[in-house]
């Protein structure tokens, strides 16, 4: 008799397919490896279009288990879709410390956020002919206060089947304090659970994969915490990609990306989620 227990199952979702075209092409090459099972589209993207598109759902339907999502955007340097949107910094998103404040202090527009979440939204169905799968957030602007009720009511309108992703962890609390991004991430999602949940809207249980991409750290030491306790059901983040000069101009976060499309590439990763009982299958 065999009392080994099943694998847990567990969601990876590459962030920011549209960012630009090196992260594209990485994210595409992950999930022909079966090392990818969800990716979240950046509609608002410079790197996004029919062709990119195209690509994106070819390997995907070759992949057993793979979700595309909504990667919603509200940060700079970003541009709204929607032309009445507020606040705006030189017809940009507000960079996200300003708008996390903005929503502290309830200067927030809900209507205004709804509208441009249900044109991003429209834009995924356009672009990929179907809602998508889940739908997160840049910056996990979905959970700042101020935004997380637009967002979720966005959501039950133009995506009624689809999940959204929380950023708790479940962890002891005495491995909850060392990762001050994580615990930040911790106290925002518990209120946004609250309001999935009293909306019908499914999440994920847990999840996994923030961490200082300053200090370029080992990313396969990374994963091994990460998936220390992640629940069947659970989501990990991560960020591959390939530098090109698109991504240098937009984002800081260049060639750690580099790193973490080495690791998750390498036969280090298979290994490390056969050492846990995991699968993204």
């Amino acid at each position: 008799m065999n009392d080994a227990a099943p694998p847990r199952r567990i969601w990876l979702c590459a962030d920011d397919y549209g960012l630009a075209e090196g992260v594209n092409r990485a994210i595409r090459d992950l999930i022909g490896r079966g090392r990818l099972n969800a990716t979240s589209v950046m509609v608002v993207g410079p790197a996004i279009g029919r062709a990119e598109v195209a690509e994106l759902q070819e390997v995907a339907a070759n992949s057993p288990r793979c979700a595309i999502g909504l990667h919603a955007t509200l940060t700079a340097p970003f541009r709204p879709l929607t032309m009445h949107f507020r606040p705006v910094d030189g017809g940009l998103f507000l960079p996200f410390p300003k708008l996390l404040r903005a929503g502290l202090l309830r200067r927030l527009e809900p209507e205004m956020i709804e509208d441009e979440l249900a044109a991003q939204l429209a834009a995924f169905k356009d672009l990929f002919g179907r809602a998508p799968d889940f739908v997160d957030g840049h910056q996990h602007a979905q959970l700042f206060p101020g935004v997380r009720d637009a967002f979720l009511r966005a959501v039950k309108e133009a995506a009624p089947g689809a999940w959204v992703r929380q950023g708790g962890r479940l962890k002891p609390l005495s491995k909850l304090l060392g990762a001050p991004k994580a615990l930040v991430l911790d106290i925002l999602s518990a209120q946004f659970r609250k309001r999935a949940a009293y909306a019908k809207i499914p999440f994920n249980p847990a999840f996994a994969g923030a961490y200082d991409f300053s200090k370029e750290p080992d990313f396969g030491v990374l994963m091994a915490q990460f998936l220390e306790g992640l629940p069947e059901g659970g989501l990990m983040m991560c960020h591959p990609g390939f530098v090109d000069e698109t991504l240098e101009a937009l984002d800081p976060l260049t060639t750690q990306r580099e790193a973490e499309h080495a690791f998750l590439a390498s036969d280090r990763f298979p290994t490390l989620l056969a050492a846990n009982n995991v699968t993204l299958r």
